[in-house]
């Protein structure tokens, strides 16, 4: 049996918004997936220290600040020294279309914007988990 999807729902910083991440998370959720949502103002260290004790296949930031492309560099750097750089990192929220370039080239897998309908992000989830699974040789 395949396991199912585990992911780290993250909101880095001082933003304090999160209706965003909620619905995301729950819509992760009702797909199936295993979903830990970190809660407001985490840090990056607390982000990838709970992506790697939960076994994560993937973070999602939501972020809304405008520090997006600080927290995508710091926590994308962190797992990649703690041995852990192998779990995807995709984010959302009020980034601008001219800084998704950039964040793509630090790593990210994927950004999506507002409006995005939540089974576009869901695929893309359920796709890139999938290939990360059949590149380490997981079934799950």
């Amino acid at each position: 049996m395949d396991r199912k999807i585990r992911v780290v729902v993250a909101k880095p910083g001082l933003d304090g918004h999160d209706r965003g991440a909620k619905v995301i998370a729950r819509a992760f959720r009702d797909a199936g997936m295993e979903v830990i949502y970190t809660g407001l103002r985490q840090t990056p260290e607390q982000i990838v220290q709970t992506a790697i004790q939960e076994d994560a296949d993937a973070i999602g930031i939501s972020i809304l600040s405008g520090a997006h492309e600080h927290y995508f560099k710091v926590i994308i750097e962190m797992l990649k020294e703690r041995g852990a750089g192998d779990i995807i990192v995709f984010g959302g929220g009020v980034i601008p279309e001219s800084d998704v370039p950039r964040l793509l080239e630090l790593g990210a897998g994927a950004i999506f914007g507002p409006g995005t309908p939540t089974s576009e992000c869901i695929k893309w989830l359920e796709e890139a988990v999938a290939k990360k699974r059949e590149k380490e040789g997981v079934n799950g």
